[in-house]
């Protein structure tokens, strides 16, 4: 059994999104980070972190921002945005 299309596209962006000549800035990182979790795992799950774990936080309102977003255009999402960030390499 072959792949969907896009879950392959999906597949190839992560891929892709590594071999980047430069690292995006941390807004895109989020970015990436958060449609990475939503198009995988869907909304979030559990409590935002609190504290000084400023990182984390950040990263859990990315995602959380996605939240009701299917996973199919969170994957959907993800593969253009590397798309556009290999143009800009």
């Amino acid at each position: 059994m072959t792949p969907e299309p896009q879950h392959a596209a999906f597949k190839q962006a992560q891929e892709d999104v590594q071999a980047l000549s430069s690292k995006p800035g941390n807004d895109t990182m989020l970015k990436l980070y958060a449609l990475y979790k939503q198009a995988t795992l869907g909304d979030t799950t559990g409590e935002r972190p609190g504290g000084f774990n400023f990182v984390a936080a950040a990263k859990y309102d990315a995602w959380k921002a996605l939240a009701g977003q299917s996973q199919a255009d969170a994957q959907a999402e993800y593969v253009a945005l590397v798309e556009r960030l290999k143009g800009q390499n």
